[in-house]
């Protein structure tokens, strides 16, 4: 499984507003200058989380970007499924009901279950607040 450019900017996104005053809206011009990341593409990024309700903006002076929930309260694993839409190793796993037709004999079935296992209870077990050093500025980290 590999975790794309998309999912690794909304990790950094989300932490870079965990490291803010969670009552002041963030500008999404400053988020993209300290994380290096074009302002277009953290449009589409920040479009995906807020439609989730993971942040929320606010537009005009004073604007910005802001988490909804305190940091601990957000998975790795949830800020991940936002962008990536599954996380399950192997397209079968990836919907609630499993509709391969070979599933009833595949031998690797249970593999590729263990493993999605795995992955999720580790991504559900890092919390926003995992990710946020003690003592940062921001821009500091790389993912």
């Amino acid at each position: 499984m590999m975790i794309s450019t998309k999912g690794r900017y909304a990790l950094r996104v989300m932490i870079d507003l965990a490291q803010h005053d969670r009552s002041k809206y963030i500008p999404l011009k400053e988020i993209a200058a300290r994380q290096n990341i074009s302002e277009k593409y953290l449009e589409i990024i920040i479009k995906s989380l807020s439609k989730e309700h993971f942040v929320e903006g606010l537009r005009g002076k004073g604007g910005g970007y802001r988490l909804t929930h305190a940091p601990e309260d957000y998975s790795v694993a949830s800020i991940l499924k936002i962008t990536e839409g599954t996380l399950a190793p192997v397209s079968c796993l990836a919907d609630e009901c499993n509709t391969c037709e070979r599933a009833s004999y595949c031998n690797t079935l249970p593999m590729w279950t263990g493993l999605y296992k795995v992955i999720t209870d580790y991504l559900e077990g890092v919390s926003l607040n995992d990710l946020v050093p003690a003592s940062s500025n921001g821009d500091d980290y790389v993912i």
